[in-house]
């Protein structure tokens, strides 16, 4: 069975950093692009990063230079280090596997919250 779990969430200021993880089971974590979503209330869900099996990365134009996705094959692990964080990042974040689509559905995702 495929599960993907994601967690580091929180509270943070304006100008704050959160890391988030998303682990992986129940694949051949190696073999597939991962991604990270998002989704704000009353916006539709968005793709914010990926990264490919060879480690090549992608950003949405909003997160660019701020937002920093990386993997660890070894672990079966993704990672979404964020940075200078913004309200507008306000936003439940989920992972996601495969290109250009998402092969799996949505799971609980990780709530992110940026105010003062």
């Amino acid at each position: 069975q495929v599960q993907l779990v994601e967690s580091g969430g929180g509270l943070v200021q304006p100008g704050g950093s959160l890391r988030l993880s998303c682990a992986a089971s129940g694949i051949i974590f190696s073999m597939y692009t991962m991604t990270w979503y998002r989704q704000a209330p009353g916006k539709q869900r968005e793709l914010v990063a990926r990264i490919d099996k060879g480690g090549d990365t992608n950003y949405a134009d909003s997160v660019k230079g701020r937002f920093t996705i990386s993997r660890d094959n070894a672990k079966n692990m993704v990672y979404l280090q964020m940075n200078s964080l913004k309200p507008e990042d306000t936003a439940v974040y989920y992972c996601n596997l495969g290109w250009p689509l998402p092969l799996l559905g949505w799971g609980q995702g990780t709530q992110v919250t940026v105010s003062s």
